[in-house]
């Protein structure tokens, strides 16, 4: 809500005026500073006609800016120039300061911390309608124009503003129709002091901490949602009121003459009944007050001392990620997750994301903040493999283990048509430690996909290879024939090749994309026909249940079972009183699932008997080549 316009701003300007002077005379009159001969001089036995140039005297001496021109914001409060107080309640961002006829507004982002429904001012913006922006962030983190600048005590002028930092935050200075306006921000903590003549206008939350909805600007209605946690019983009322009521005593009784202290009172007791009184919140609104108090030449001395506060206070350098704050952890200041963020896996039970699998690839992602807040160093953790540990990415703070199913110690099982991948995610435990602070953590995680099945192709030979890439459940894989002269396997066979009667020929069949630790190629049959089905008749058999055609001696069979590619060579022959002459090859595959080393079929002379392997009957890929004289 804008201060009204005119005569009526006028009218409106006196009002608050004589209300905050009325305050002063009181609190004078109880600490004795006004006199008139042996009579104190109060407001009211004095006539309205003598009140108005005492009002004006003590407006011009008094009050120079600190209550009409200081706007502080702590955690969700908002403290307006006006001295009330009005809280935000969700993650929105707000217009704070807004002077339209200059091209700036002040904006605030606030988000939550350790409870969903308590939202903390988290970042500040100073927008011009001409030149860069400027980002107040935490860490004491500044951007210009979406670029990181380093500060130092010494002001440096960006963009026409005056920004320097100190051990206490960062002060930003503008001049806005020629008037001043200082912006500090600690993190916690923005107080805005206006030094500006009578009359001048703004909008915002600073101008009327009432007016949320007209300042709010955030359109997404996600940042803007409100929730409701369960009342936290460690809060006790009492307690607050003792905690927030030091401002009105010693050393902060020194300054209340020149800054009233029930704002400050009335924000930190409206947050603390809400919000647990951790990670310095009780000492910043202390802070606030007294940096209030310094902005009117009324420093409280050594207030942290008494109020047993940290001097200054310890923040988390320039390292905590966007859904992350600088709090307490187990009494060291670092990362803690918010707390929306974090509920997504907490009230699962879970320190992080579900497994992500791919092919006979797996990775499991581990959210940094949430291991420190149960205790467990990153470092101290592994796979089953103690040589495989996480990757903490610098930015995102999260830990990523990977593995695949031949290393980290994984450990692969099959489960009828499902082939499992299974590792584990333990903590180091070394016999040469004597004592250990460390919890045992085990967070098993597994893959399970469905075991590769060939599908029915068929080839001729074209060029001099051919490649087709399939898909079964989650694997991806192509499967290749090729055809030689010789035995070394360099002279591919193709459309033009001459193959003479009684010539000895070599057939590859392999696969990529498959784990040769988890599967084999096993060739279960081969055969030829003088049609192009594989059905018709004559048949003439080569491989038989995985080994060689005892009745033709040219047949052999090389690496059958034992990995993703086998081999078998006989010599070339054609149907007798077929013309033409065509011969086609017909091949049939199965994929073994490797356990024990059964894959291999026996053939061991004529004893040989057929293995039981372990692999689906019903999904057999048929293999075609035709040769024509």
């Amino acid at each position: 809500m804008s201060i009204k316009r005119g005569r009526q701003r006028a009218r409106d300007t006196t009002v608050i005026s004589t209300n905050t002077l009325s305050r002063i005379f009181r609190e004078k009159e109880k600490h004795h500073h006004l006199h008139s001969s042996s009579c104190l001089l109060r407001p009211d036995l004095i006539s309205s006609n003598m009140l108005r140039p005492l009002l004006f005297l003590f407006a011009v001496s008094e009050l120079t800016g600190v209550h009409g021109n200081l706007c502080t914001v702590t955690g969700p409060s908002v403290i307006d120039i006006s001295g009330n107080v009005n809280s935000v309640s969700d993650r929105c961002e707000y217009t704070l300061l807004q002077d339209q006829s200059a091209g700036f507004t002040l904006k605030a982002n606030f988000l939550e911390r350790r409870r969903r429904d308590v939202s903390f001012v988290d970042s500040l913006t100073l927008d011009f309608s001409e030149g860069a922006d400027i980002q107040l962030l935490q860490g004491q983190m500044v951007m210009v124009g979406g670029s990181p600048v380093t500060l130092s005590g010494s002001v440096q002028t960006f963009n026409g503003v005056g920004l320097s930092k100190d051990q206490t935050g960062v002060t930003a200075n503008i001049s806005l129709n020629g008037s001043s306006v200082s912006v500090f921000f600690d993190g916690t903590t923005a107080q805005i002091y206006m030094d500006v003549p009578v009359g001048y206008t703004f909008t915002g939350l600073c101008a009327d901490s009432s007016s949320s909805s007209s300042s709010r600007l955030s359109s997404d209605s996600s940042k803007c949602q409100l929730y409701n946690d369960a009342a936290d019983d460690t809060i006790n009322p009492t307690t607050v009121a003792q905690q927030c009521g030091v401002l009105s005593a010693a050393p902060f009784s020194s300054c209340n003459i020149h800054v009233d202290p029930e704002p400050y009172m009335a924000a930190c007791r409206s947050t603390l009944n809400k919000y647990p009184a951790v990670d310095g919140l009780r000492c910043q609104f202390l802070k606030a007050y007294a940096k209030a108090c310094q902005k009117s030449q009324a420093t409280v001395q050594n207030w942290w001392t008494a109020a047993k506060c940290h001097h200054p206070e310890p923040i988390c350098q320039d390292k905590c990620s966007d859904h992350e704050f600088c709090g307490d952890i187990h009494g060291n200041t670092d990362c803690r997750c918010r707390a929306i963020y974090a509920s997504q896996y907490t009230e699962q039970n879970r320190l992080g994301g579900p497994t992500v699998c791919k092919d006979n690839t797996a990775s499991l992602t581990l959210v940094g903040c949430l291991l420190k807040e149960n205790g467990i160093d990153y470092n101290h953790l592994h796979l089953n493999d103690k040589t495989c540990t996480g990757v903490m990415d610098p930015e995102s703070h999260m830990l990523e283990f990977s593995f695949s199913s031949d290393s980290c110690g994984t450990e692969v099982m099959t489960n009828n048509s499902q082939v499992i991948f299974t590792n584990a995610v333990v903590t180091r435990n070394s016999s040469s430690d004597l004592i250990t602070r460390q919890d045992k953590v085990y967070i098993e995680f597994s893959c399970s996909h469905p075991a590769p099945e060939l599908q029915n192709v068929a080839f001729n030979i074209l060029d001099n290879s051919v490649k087709v890439f399939l898909q079964s459940g989650e694997w991806h894989y192509s499967l290749t024939m090729k055809a030689y002269s010789d035995a070394a396997q360099t002279q591919l066979l193709g459309p033009k090749s001459d193959v003479r009667l009684n010539q000895k020929i070599w057939i590859v069949l392999e696969t990529e994309g498959l784990d040769a630790e988890v599967v084999s190629v096993v060739t279960d049959s081969c055969w030829a026909t003088s049609d192009e089905s594989p059905t018709s008749v004559p048949r003439y058999d080569l491989i038989t249940d995985g080994c060689a055609n005892t009745a033709d001696g040219t047949v052999q069979v090389m690496g059958n079972g034992q990995g993703t590619s086998n081999s078998f060579s006989f010599n070339m022959f054609e149907f007798s009183g077929k013309e033409p002459s065509e011969v086609y090859l017909h091949c049939q595959l199965q994929l073994c699932l490797n356990k024990n080393n059964i894959c291999e079929p026996g053939c061991s002379g004529s004893a040989r008997r057929r293995r039981s392997l372990r692999y689906r009957r019903g999904a057999p890929a048929l293999i075609s080549m035709v040769w024509t004289p």
